[in-house]
């Protein structure tokens, strides 16, 4: 059975602004990881961070899969023995603002592997989301 992190946070600024800060590498890094994350369809990428032995070097493994900008940006995620699994964001214009559907999909959780992932992710990615990109929204120039 297939299962998925999600979460929906609403942010008092235009999909261009909340846009930027999920596709600028700067922004990307201040609030999630170190990157080399370019906004073009079919982009292999990755994010660095801390290794977690013995099974996780550090590096996430990850291809842009969908770029429809301001409004919905997917890619794959491949980080240690865990399968491959999907990001996606979608912005929806509302109230004067943005709310951001967030969704990490595709862990099987009978595997091990994928269920410690997932573990570890889920509160990671809210917190994340909540807390890191709503600072970073705040202080991103309109101009990204």
């Amino acid at each position: 059975m297939a299962t998925s992190i999600s979460c929906q946070v609403f942010f008092p600024h235009p999909p261009e602004r909340v846009w930027g800060a999920l596709t600028n590498p700067a922004a990307l890094e201040r609030w999630l990881m170190p990157n080399d994350f370019q906004a073009r369809l079919g982009h292999r990428f990755t994010f660095r961070t801390d290794p977690v032995p013995p099974h996780f070097d550090g590096v996430v493994y990850c291809q842009v899969t969908e770029l429809e900008e301001p409004r919905r940006l997917a890619y794959t995620w491949r980080g240690g023995p865990a399968a491959e699994t999907l990001v996606t964001y979608r912005l929806e214009p509302k109230d004067e603002g943005t709310l951001l559907h967030f969704e990490h999909s595709g862990f099987d959780l009978s595997e091990p592997a994928q269920r410690a992932a997932y573990d570890a992710m889920s509160q990671g990615w809210i917190s994340g989301l909540e807390k890191r990109l709503r600072e970073v929204v705040g202080r991103v120039e309109e101009a990204l």
